[in-house]
């Protein structure tokens, strides 16, 4: 009886170990997500494993980071040869790359604006594979703090890269903004993002960036959205796309924060003396 009791004992433990063991493996495949742009997404890696998504276990990331946007339609192609399951584009150029290499495999875009681009039919409604967030007149803002920042400007460069696809709409935008304020801008296109800092480096220019990396690099301002808050929520959006959700059903959201950051490391080398207002009003001080 004692005998059959324990051998009934060790069969009830098995089972429970092995129901443990089971509820701690990730159930169904391992997905597969492409990241693609011109920095580390880890704000979006961090924001898809508070929910659930955890490396190693249930997901993987393939990263494909350039500043060079000559690269980045190889590497859209080699994500598409993979078959991953949704591709995070960190940029414009990043979005156009691979929105030209897949019609099919859903695209999370930041930094970008979609519509503008021609890869979704509207911010409401995408329509296709891309949805995301949009981030528009920017450019025109950068120019106002520039010069409030640095009153004597009169002749401003704006330095493009050809293969944005949103150049156009970025330089309609500056020229509207320098006409209104009384500057002159001048264009230059650049095609790497390492000529556009071997360029001011040279000249010793004040420079306005896109975002925070560029100011921590030796950029004398930035001025965009708040990175960090923007990838966390795209991983909201891959999180649902991987449970079932359509790309084109997912609306293309604004961004809403923008932080200003200012190198007073970099404008001491420069001689120059930013004002107290504008000091007043960054986000990040790089000392």
């Amino acid at each position: 009886m004692i005998a059959k009791l324990t051998a009934m004992l060790v069969t009830v433990l098995t089972l429970a170990a092995m129901s443990l063991a089971s509820e701690a493996q990730p159930t169904g495949p391992v997905r597969t997500i492409g990241i693609i742009g011109h920095t580390q997404a880890t704000p979006f890696e961090e924001g898809l494993r508070e929910l659930g998504w955890v490396e190693g276990k249930n997901v993987r990331f393939e990263q494909r980071v350039t500043t060079d946007n000559r690269k980045l339609a190889q590497f859209a192609a080699d994500l598409v040869r993979m078959r991953v399951d949704v591709i995070f584009a960190g940029n414009a150029a990043a979005t156009r790359a691979v929105s030209d290499a897949t019609r099919v495999i859903p695209i999370i875009t930041v930094r970008a604006d979609p519509v503008t681009a021609g890869v979704a039919s509207s911010l409401a409604r995408p329509g296709a594979n891309v949805t995301g967030f949009a981030i528009t007149q920017l450019m025109g803002k950068r120019l106002e703090i520039l010069v409030q920042a640095l009153p004597k400007a009169r002749r401003v460069a704006l330095l493009v890269n050809p293969t944005n696809p949103n150049v156009p709409m970025y330089r309609r935008e500056t020229e509207t903004v320098a006409r209104a304020i009384g500057v002159k801008l001048l264009v230059f296109e650049v095609s790497t993002h390492q000529q556009l800092v071997e360029a001011v480096a040279r000249h010793r220019l004040p420079t306005m960036w896109e975002s925070l990396p560029f100011v921590e690099a030796g950029g004398l301002f930035s001025y965009g959205a708040f990175t960090g808050e923007l990838y966390r929520r795209a991983a909201t959006y891959a999180d649902r796309i991987l449970k079932g959700t359509k790309p084109a059903d997912l609306p293309i959201d604004r961004a809403t924060k923008f932080e200003l950051a200012i190198n007073l490391k970099t404008a001491q080398a420069l001689n120059i003396t930013i004002p107290p207002p504008v000091l007043l009003r960054a986000d990040h001080v790089v000392q």
